[in-house]
């Protein structure tokens, strides 16, 4: 990867992983037409840049997690990322094949952007307006959504926000624990990939330039996705999902347009 790479497929992880349209999608599309999609670095690149975007959610929300005595708010965190936890270590190398794929990130963005397109008229009658209001089942469930996101394209962000209003969290409530449930998800999902480059290949991490690309991008994931936080609620707040989902349908028929045209592989 080059420095130009890093940047820009940094700056894509800080904009969209926290925005409904999947992070992992567009940095697949980006890869793909840089020509480095399946090369082991980029793919271990993505993952860990991740750790900066989840950093933002902890310094905008550092009340939330600190002091560390809300133990109650933890407990919820752990129960949700459970079957996150337990299904990515089970099907880890069907996840690594759907990575390389363009056009299952076309086909999960298509559909997933007729969901929010009707999202708020679904959930019209929310019940749970505050974080303690949400109970353990709950956040089991949203951490059962969230795994919709094992498909490239989904979006975890979608999937754990439409969990969170189906079981009756008020958007910007779905919104804010879909970033709290981020951190230990993605958290988990960063230290497993850098384990097990470790093992498997550990040159990726003994070579300076690569550690300098990881510095570098979790820097600016770190910096973009603060903006990408603070303009989602704000937006999320008076206009709700609709633009996001009309976003998703126009990107993934475009894609299918370029594959088909031969133009993107």
């Amino acid at each position: 990867m080059s420095i130009f790479d890093t940047i820009i497929i940094a700056i894509i992880e800080g904009l969209t992983e926290f925005l409904p349209i999947s992070s992992t999608g567009h940095m697949i599309i980006a890869s793909s037409f840089m020509g480095i999609a399946k090369d082991d670095f980029t793919k271990l690149f993505e993952v860990a840049i991740q750790l900066g975007a989840i950093m933002s959610v902890v310094v905008i929300y550092w009340k939330k997690f600190f002091p560390l005595n809300r133990w109650n708010f933890y407990i919820k965190l752990i129960i949700a990322v459970i079957p996150a936890l337990i299904l990515g270590f089970i099907f880890s190398k069907k996840i690594d094949a759907l990575l390389e794929s363009p056009l299952t990130v076309s086909i999960t963005l298509l559909l997933g952007g007729f969901v929010l397109l009707f999202i708020d008229k679904l959930f019209k009658t929310p019940a749970v307006e505050k974080d303690e209001q949400i109970s353990l089942s709950k956040a089991f469930m949203i951490g059962v959504w969230q795994c919709l996101a094992m498909i490239p394209g989904t979006s975890r962000s979608a999937a754990s926000i439409i969990g969170g209003m189906q079981q009756k969290l008020n958007r910007n409530l779905a919104a804010e624990f879909s970033f709290f449930l981020a951190v230990p998800t993605m958290a988990a999902a960063t230290g497993y990939k850098l384990l097990k480059a470790y093992k498997e290949n550990p040159e990726l991490l003994k070579n300076k330039d690569n550690l300098i690309a990881l510095g570098i991008g979790n820097l600016i994931a770190f910096v973009v996705a603060i903006i990408a936080i603070k303009f989602f609620i704000g937006y999320l707040q008076k206009h709700g999902f609709r633009l996001f989902g009309w976003y998703r349908i126009i990107a993934g028929i475009i894609l299918l347009v370029l594959i088909y045209t031969g133009q993107l592989k």
